[in-house]
């Protein structure tokens, strides 16, 4: 049977284009290597920006009851410094990735998406305008149109990015929850430590969620020092280093340990190469910094979706650079001033002098507020 499209990946980027696709009438199918639910090391956070594509894909109300409180503060805890915005806006809200995943998955199933779970996509082949895909058990699937949402961190198969020579400055990602923690209410702030940044966010459930980055020579001198796993390691570093984050989670509880995954590949990559278009973090990935990861996927997924059924995608690529390209280098700026102490105090300065530069920060990383 011939498709519309293949999508590789059920994460937001390509449970969203899947859905999109099919609400528009495509036979797709939707292929996905990890059995649902999971836990992914990815934060939680998703803008404002992001709701009329959730609406799209039919989940938004769903969304907005089971995630977290809105985030209507925005901050940066960095040493013994604790900003935050007083004037509230809405700037988004956080669900786990556990729960998301499902949620687009199931959205884009419902609209008639064929579900291939877990199978893996270890092959293409083009043939007269149709790709084939091999899945690990032996079976193929061939379309007119094949989309790599599969996110940048493939080992095997097709979408391998290929990794440059370790290197000190290589960052890696850490993520873990917590019950009862003091984070003051609607607050998100960034947390700019040494050697790494990272975010406090309320997700579901009561649970504050920790999302972090840190640079590979950090990580291994604060191991050497603590004396523990690398997510205990960097947690102590944090909290000794970090005077906000040490006040909102020096008496929470941890839920189900750290995740872990690295190193990042921040940068911008091919939209389209022989027939195959990219979406979500292997088309592009800003730092985390900016917490705009699930954003810019399903937001791009939807540019893709809109595209394909409009134009046959001859403009994402361009499309694609106008909406994302900056918010992948003011991330790569607001990183580099967090990570490094005189840059870092720098920052701090010119917020506490220019508090309205937080909210302009986060709308050139591609927030927008609404009354709350």
């Amino acid at each position: 049977m011939l498709h519309d499209a293949v999508v590789i990946g059920a994460g937001p980027a390509g449970s969203a284009a899947a859905r999109l696709l099919a609400e528009a009438g495509w036979h797709v199918a939707l292929v996905e290597k990890a059995s649902f639910p999971r836990r992914k090391v990815c934060g939680e956070f998703i803008s404002a920006t992001s709701m009329p594509v959730l609406k799209a894909c039919g989940v938004a109300a769903r969304f907005i009851e089971e995630a977290g409180p809105p985030v209507t503060r925005l901050g940066i805890y960095a040493g013994k410094a604790i900003l935050a915005q007083r004037r509230e806006r809405v700037w988004g809200r956080a669900l786990g990735r556990e729960h998301l995943d499902l949620m687009l998955r199931d959205a884009a199933v419902a609209a008639g998406a064929e579900l291939h779970e877990p199978a893996e996509v270890t092959g293409l082949t083009h043939a007269d305008g149709i790709t084939s895909c091999t899945l690990d058990h032996g079976r193929s699937l061939s379309a007119r149109i094949v989309i790599a949402a599969c996110g940048s961190w493939n080992v095997k198969g097709p979408f391998v990015i290929a990794s440059a020579a370790p290197h000190r400055s290589d960052l890696f990602a850490f993520k873990a929850h917590f019950t009862s923690a003091a984070l003051p209410a609607g607050l998100m702030p960034l947390l700019a430590f040494p050697g790494g940044y990272g975010g406090l966010v309320e997700s579901d459930k009561g649970r504050t969620s920790l999302s972090c980055c840190i640079r590979r020579d950090v990580l291994a001198r604060i191991r050497a020092r603590h004396d523990g796993k690398a997510g205990e390691a960097v947690l102590a570093h944090i909290l000794e280093t970090t005077s906000g984050a040490r006040e909102a989670l020096q008496n929470a509880t941890l839920e189900g340990g750290f995740l872990s995954t690295g190193p990042i590949h921040p940068g911008i990559r091919a939209r389209e190469d022989d027939g195959v278009f990219f979406t979500g973090n292997i088309a592009g990935e800003a730092h985390p910094v900016i917490a705009e990861g699930i954003s810019m996927a399903i937001q791009s997924s939807a540019l893709l979706a809109r595209l394909l059924v409009t134009h046959r995608g001859e403009r994402y690529a361009g499309e694609w650079r106008r909406a994302f390209v900056p918010r992948i280098y003011a991330a790569a700026t607001i990183a580099n001033l967090a990570m490094r102490r005189p840059t870092r105090a720098a920052a701090l300065g010119l917020v506490r002098a220019v508090p309205g530069l937080l909210g302009a920060g986060a709308r050139l990383s591609g927030k927008l507020a609404i009354a709350p």
